[in-house]
């Protein structure tokens, strides 16, 4: 499997905000974000060739039950079904962080943590000269897919989230995935990369107001407020 990074940090985002957790970043991506904070595992993908036993045994190494398969994409690494099962027979209760677009296909994964990307994630047009934006953004939404990982999953749905319209896009695409979806299931990211610290702060602050409307919760990015923008933590 290519594997970008394997490290031992503290959950940074979701439910399990706070939890000391080994993380599995696997290479590879079928998307390109244009805020994307991780592009040695998507745009220039960056890795090493590690087999199931390999990875497992680094795993093994921090002292944490709670593992975290993310990327990129890890849905689309060969292997990935055999991952998640051998770090669940090692007794490790495992988070998979999908942007949505693959079917779950049976993988073991004791909590999906589902990203679907919004319109602000489209990548300026000149980095796709074969594709439209729409076509861009087509490959992003998959209602389908979402329902199979709802279906069967404990789940938790995060998008990232800049100002009033990308909330209610989020809300129509809602809509069209036809599941009584409890609130505090929802969250909401603020888009805050390349943003000096006050106009971040302000952006927090309005998408902690669209929270309280609604009843979503706020997802923060506490790895960035310990650590800053570092990769392997």
């Amino acid at each position: 499997m290519q594997v970008a990074d394997i490290f031992h940090s503290i959950q940074g985002e979701g439910s399990l905000a706070g939890t000391p957790s080994a993380f599995v970043r696997l290479a590879g991506c079928n998307l390109r974000c244009a805020w994307c904070d991780t592009p040695y595992a998507s745009w220039k993908p960056e890795a090493t060739e590690m087999d199931v036993e390999e990875i497992a045994a680094k795993v093994s190494g921090y002292p944490t039950r709670y593992c975290v398969i993310t990327g990129g994409e890890p849905m689309i690494a060969d292997g990935i079904h055999g991952l998640a099962r051998r770090l669940h027979d090692l007794g490790k209760r495992v988070t998979i962080e999908t942007n949505g677009t693959v079917p779950p296909e049976g993988i073991h994964a004791d909590l999906a943590s589902l990203s679907p990307k919004l319109g602000n994630s489209v990548a300026d047009a000149g980095k796709f000269p074969s594709e439209s934006a729409m076509q861009c953004f087509d490959r992003r939404w998959k209602p389908d897919v979402l329902r199979a990982w709802i279906d069967r999953y404990d789940y938790q749905l995060k998008f990232v989230v800049a100002a009033e319209p990308d909330l209610a896009e989020a809300r129509q695409l809602l809509k069209r995935l036809e599941r009584d979806i409890p609130p505090e299931r929802i969250m909401l990211m603020p888009l805050t990369i390349n943003e000096s610290r006050e106009a971040a702060r302000e952006q927090q602050k309005a998408v902690a107001e669209m929270c309280k409307t609604y009843g979503y919760r706020y997802c923060h990015r506490l790895q960035q407020e310990l650590y800053g923008s570092k990769r392997g933590t």
